[in-house]
């Protein structure tokens, strides 16, 4: 059982600095920028700050999905997402694998080159549209970490 309270511990501590960082993201640093730079500068001053994030949210969605996974296993847990009634699993694995589409797909491959471009042609447009994506990321990742815990506690079902 041991293991087990381990990977809650993992699970929990990674998923807590994950959103954590995405929501100062949101609610501090892309404002911050907005405020601090003209709009033909705030891609890049965004893409420069944002970067010191990046690589430690690779790691705590690769924990936060590891430790899932583990617990699932170890539980013998699947056919919960047979079970409508564990809607709130199917939330978190739709968001986790939201942000790892977007963090070692989307990003490296075309999302930072794309935004370039954007911003080329409208750059306050494009940062309002990246704030927008911010805001929504942020705000249907805490209503799935709320249903987890009312979930995983009885509440919901």
């Amino acid at each position: 059982m041991l293991d087990l309270t381990i990977a809650r511990a993992i699970h929990i501590l990674t998923v807590v600095h994950w959103i954590g960082g995405v929501f100062m993201v949101t609610a501090v640093i892309l404002p911050a920028v907005a405020r601090l730079a003209e709009p033909e500068r705030r891609i890049a001053l965004f893409e420069q700050v944002e970067g010191a994030f990046s690589w430690q949210a690779k790691i705590s969605v690769t924990l936060a999905g590891a430790s899932g996974f583990y617990m699932t296993h170890r539980l013998a847990a699947w056919e919960r997402f047979l079970d409508p009634g564990y809607w709130w699993m199917h939330a978190m694995v739709v968001v986790w694998a939201l942000f790892t589409l977007v963090l070692f797909v989307a990003e490296p491959l075309f999302l930072h080159e794309w935004f370039r471009r954007a911003a080329a042609n409208d750059a306050a447009a494009t940062f309002a549209l990246i704030q927008r994506f911010h805001w929504v990321l942020v705000t249907a990742s805490l209503v799935v970490i709320g249903a987890a815990m009312l979930g995983a506690h009885g509440a919901l079902y």
